[in-house]
Parts: structure tokens; sequence; C-alpha cells
């Protein structure tokens, strides 16, 4: 690496007072020498904000936000739009990272300026422990599916000109369709061979609240704002077997019964 070009890590907190500080201290350990750190703590009712004032008092490249309760999505967006990096790792507020994940993703982005998105291997830990087997990235697996966890690292350029995360997508997934936005009219992705990012599991987590009538929400508004990506991607709309979208489309037309309207 040439040279050290501002990071910033920002951390969204939602009732995360008991993952807090073990979160921030895994950035602090970072090989990386430039690096802010903006929690932004979304309205949280427990402990969150006295961990989060004592962090900033103790370590001088931390900075606690606090703003009401409006989602992941707003409160990642208003990090970033007070950070001061080049570049943006959003990290939840109870998921670590490894000491040279940050280091590696800037060498890859400083080197090559048509990637856009760097993450790497992960692994899960708490209630379910292993690794985190994500299918590789091509943009036809993205249309129907996430493989890039929230804490890939871009530039806060690409955030900005791709409009930043969607607030008004309440139901989940939101980061899968963040990485719609910044990728579908181009630049790399690339995964570092080896693990940086641990997810950790809880029975809390978000994911575990999906619901149907969620995931049919979440869908419509995918179909909805990427039609034309989802359409060239999946030869027709998005569907509730999302595996299956592409090869239901396919059959659909064949059948005269498809149009893309």
């Amino acid at each position: 690496m040439n040279h050290y070009e501002p990071f910033s890590v920002i951390i969204p907190c939602y009732n995360h007072a008991a993952f807090l500080r073990q979160t921030v201290e895994s950035v602090l350990q970072s090989t990386y020498p430039d690096i802010e750190i903006l929690i932004v703590d979304d309205g949280s009712t427990d402990d969150s904000g006295i961990v989060g004032r004592e962090l900033e008092q103790q370590y001088p490249m931390v900075r606690y936000i606090h703003q009401p309760n409006s989602g992941p999505s707003k409160a990642r967006n208003n990090g970033i739009r007070q950070a001061k990096g080049v570049y943006v790792l959003p990290l939840d507020a109870d998921d670590l990272i490894s000491p040279d994940y940050i280091a590696d993703a800037v060498t890859v982005l400083q080197r090559d300026p048509g990637v856009k998105v760097v993450y790497c291997e992960a692994e899960k830990f708490g209630e379910k422990q292993g690794p985190w087997k994500l299918k590789p990235f091509s943009l036809g697996l993205l249309a129907h599916n996430n493989m890039i966890f929230v804490s890939g690292i871009y530039r806060k350029a690409d955030w900005e000109a791709c409009g930043g995360y969607s607030e008004d997508m309440v139901w989940g997934r939101e980061d899968w369709e963040f990485w719609i936005s910044m990728l579908k009219d181009g630049g790399r992705v690339v995964k570092l061979p080896r693990v940086g990012f641990y997810y950790r599991i809880r029975s809390t987590s978000r994911r575990k609240g999906m619901t149907d009538e969620r995931k049919r929400k979440i869908i419509h508004y995918i179909n909805t704002k990427h039609r034309d990506f989802i359409y060239d991607q999946l030869n027709g709309p998005l569907r509730f077997q999302k595996r299956l979208s592409r090869r239901y489309n396919t059959l659909l037309k064949a059948l005269g019964l498809l149009k893309r309207g």
C-alpha cells in the first residue's frame, strides 16, 4: 500500500450494550492506521448510550451519535454522511472483524479503481459456530439472493452515487438491495480468500424474524425499484421461490404467458 487514506467504520447500534465494546475493540485492533469509528445509536433503550459515550471518551478515534429509532438503513446513512473516510465499512454492533481485513481490502481498492466492493470469507459464532458458506458473486445470483454480507468495504463516493441505503425498505435485507443499487450498472467485486468477518448468531437476530409477509414485501420492492436489472438477469420478475425465478420465467415466456410489458 503506497499511502493511507482515511477510513470510516460505521456501527449502527440498537440495544447492543452487551456487545458494543467487543465490536469496537475488534476494529481498534486493525492494522490499518487511519480509522475513525462512528457509533450510531438508533434510539436504544438499554445501556448502549452509556457504553457508546464511554468508548468515545476512552478512544479519540471513536465518535458517538444518537438518533431517534429509525432503522438500520437510516443509521448507516446518517453515519456515512458524517464520515470523513474515503472508504467505508458498515459493521453491526454485535459482529467482529479480523485485524487485517480493512488493510487488505483497502489495498485491493487502491490498486484497482474498477473494484467497487471487497469482502472476505466469514465465520459464524455465538449460538451457532462454523464457516459461513457464501456462494460466489455474480450479478445473476445477486438478482435472486444475496451473497455479500452487510460488512463489505467500499468507497464513500460509490455509496453516494447509488443513493445510499433505502430508508423506506424497513422489512430487512436492505443490504441486499444496496448491493444491487451499487453493482447493477457495473463494478467488480473481490472476495478475499481468508476469514476477516465474524457474524454473531443470536436467537433475536433480525434474520430470525423473517416472515412470508416480509419476504413478499421485499421481493415486491426489489422488483419495482430494480425492474430492468431483475428482468435482464432473471428473464422476468423475482418470485417468492427466488432460486426458481429464472427457470419459471423462462417457461412462462416459452408458453407465451409472460411478457416484459
